[in-house]
């Protein structure tokens, strides 16, 4: 088993380091994450979910505790939150960068080996993954210039010393892909002089070098160490951007692909039940390539879903959708897609490319303003300032339409959205405060000065449970409401992220499609009206076959005659099972 690992490490290698020993180097991967120990044989083909399967993504300290008695660490009231609300619903959390760092809530991380101290620390970590599958980040491509190894770096002496990755000024970088408009290289004073380190986010955020071997294995240690501690799930944060090369796109190389396999035969290896997921904010063509031949990531995230959803629910035409979802490829076995909408961070707009006009994307970003939202720009090849981000909360993007503003239909709009996120081939995650329906949070954004925050709240314990007891709150609506859909969608076969799938035509306003578990003793035909007025289909464009008893799940009601119709009410969404 170890040489068939070791061959497989060596191919990669040879493409990385074509200068160096690549069985040496094998060896030393080998060794660093203790397969030389034990050794395990993943099988091709796993999944390793099934239709029960949740993500909830969260900060560490989204939900605190503030009573002035308590020395309660975020980490803590999380846990008893998840154990006392989510126990039932959620299987996988996703705990958003929960290391020390400087900037970008967590993503400039300064350590990657140790928990925030004001969140909590390692057994808090473990307390959690041992009842919840846990998702880490992997904070890949980047490191806080206020780390230990960047001022050793400054320093030139090691750990840091080459770990970042150097540009030159006089190079041509013209053609480099940037996700921002702030400057690629900048200048550092160092003990051997003035050196340019390469910053693709942020001048706090400075790129490593995966040019350096020694960086791949610091990589493939600290990988180690969070399997130590209980993470099944890593989350490749920015890994697009890893590999540079002055003269190219500097994002996809094939560098890149190739030390996404050795981490996935490195991790495979150690844990089979264990899953890389590549964060790649790309145009949804490029974002596929991250499933390499089912040998890369076991999971992409389906970037196109969510500006193309919000899209289709503001201007009640559902065409776009229904291409895009034509043309994605099913999973193959062992692989699949993550489906969100709504995250952390605001909603791209990359991803649009080629499945939104210009004038559809201004459209859309003219409403989220509208609707209070914030937008985030970046660089173009042209040197041009194009809209990258839209920086808005889910509730609020559903206040109303592009054609008359503000409605009384956001709360339906809002459930429509993640009815039909819920029953989408892939996993569903869900951004915590998609579960209370949180607003927009202008204090937070003024207060940090950052537009990302009007989306990164953060709830009061006692106050957040006050407005999940209080029926009148939309938080409690919301919250209901979604624990019922997820409840409903966790016991159905047809709902296995790797289950049949296919696009239904019923007209622009009602977005429909087909799911068949894999045993084939279930069929679900997903329909929604994604418009503001009533919708009357006739039951035999479905196609539902006369013979099976049809109801649906969200509402009980049976379908008996197939020769009639299915009235829908604006915003509404039917699960019709065969069983």
């Amino acid at each position: 088993m170890l040489e068939d690992l070791k061959k497989k490490l060596v191919s990669s290698l040879e493409f990385i380091y074509p200068d160096l020993d690549s069985s040496f180097l094998a060896n030393e991967l080998i060794q660093t994450m203790g397969l030389d120990q034990q050794c395990q044989n993943p099988k091709d083909h796993q999944n390793n979910w099934d239709e029960s399967e949740t993500l909830l993504i969260t900060y560490a300290d989204s939900i605190h505790n503030t009573a002035a008695a308590t020395t309660e660490k975020p980490l803590v009231t999380l846990y008893n939150f998840l154990q006392g609300h989510l126990k039932e619903t959620i299987s996988s959390v996703h705990i958003l960068p929960y290391f020390p760092y400087s900037s970008d809530d967590g993503f400039s991380v300064m350590d990657y080996l140790a928990v925030n101290e004001s969140h909590g620390d390692w057994e808090d970590i473990e307390r959690i993954a041992n009842e919840f599958t846990f998702m880490s980040d992997l904070v890949i491509n980047h490191m806080s210039a206020r780390s230990r190894w960047f001022d050793n770096f400054k320093k030139r002496i090691d750990p840091g010393k080459d770990y970042f990755y150097e540009g030159n000024p006089q190079d041509d970088l013209s053609a480099v892909v940037r996700p921002r408009t702030s400057p690629l290289l900048n200048p550092v004073t160092t003990e051997d002089g003035e050196r340019f380190v390469w910053c693709t986010f942020s001048e706090d955020q400075v790129d490593l070098n995966f040019e350096n071997p020694k960086v791949l294995l610091e990589f493939v240690n600290i990988v180690k160490h969070y399997l130590d501690h209980g993470v099944k799930i890593f989350r490749l944060d920015a890994v697009a951007f890893l590999w540079k090369k002055a003269g190219t796109p500097s994002i996809h190389l094939q560098e890149t692909h190739e030390i996404i396999k050795l981490f996935r035969v490195l991790i495979e290896h150690h844990s089979p039940d264990a899953v890389i997921i590549t964060e790649t904010n790309v145009p949804n063509r490029e974002n596929l390539t991250y499933f390499g031949n089912a040998n890369e990531a076991h999971v992409i995230y389906n970037f196109s879903l969510p500006p193309l959803l919000i899209y289709s629910l503001i201007s009640g035409d559902c065409r776009h959708l229904k291409t895009w979802l034509m043309s994605m490829p099913p999973a193959q076995m062992g692989t699949t897609y993550l489906n969100f909408i709504a995250s952390h961070d605001g909603v791209g707009l990359r991803p649009t490319d080629g499945l939104l006009a210009e004038e559809e994307k201004n459209q859309m970003v003219s409403t989220m303003l509208q609707f209070g939202g914030q937008m985030t720009y970046r660089r173009s090849r042209e040197g041009t300032d194009k809209p990258y981000e839209m920086n808005i909360s889910l509730y609020d993007a559903m206040k109303g339409t592009i054609a008359q503003g503000e409605d009384k239909w956001q709360l339906q709009r809002y459930l429509c959205a993640h009815a039909i996120m819920m029953a989408l081939e892939g996993i569903p995650a869900f951004y915590i405060h998609s579960l209370f329906g949180t607003e927009n949070d202008y204090a937070r954004m003024e207060n940090t000065g950052r537009a990302r925050s009007i989306n990164r709240s953060q709830w009061d314990i006692s106050e957040l449970e006050d407005q999940i007891e209080n029926k009148f709150s939309h938080h409690s609506k919301v919250f209901s409401r979604m624990n019922e859909l997820i409840a409903i969608r966790k016991k159905q076969s047809a709902f296995h992220p790797n289950a049949t799938q296919f696009t239904l035509h019923l007209g622009l306003q009602i977005f429909g499609f087909w799911r068949q578990s894999m045993r084939r003793d279930q069929s679900i035909f997903c329909i929604n009206n994604i418009s503001n007025e009533v919708q009357d289909i006739a039951l035999s464009d479905i196609n539902l076959i006369g013979t099976d008893d049809w109801v649906d799940l969200l509402s009980g009601l049976k379908v008996d005659d197939l020769a009639g119709s299915l009235t829908l009410a604006p915003y509404q969404t039917v699960w019709l099972s065969n069983r």
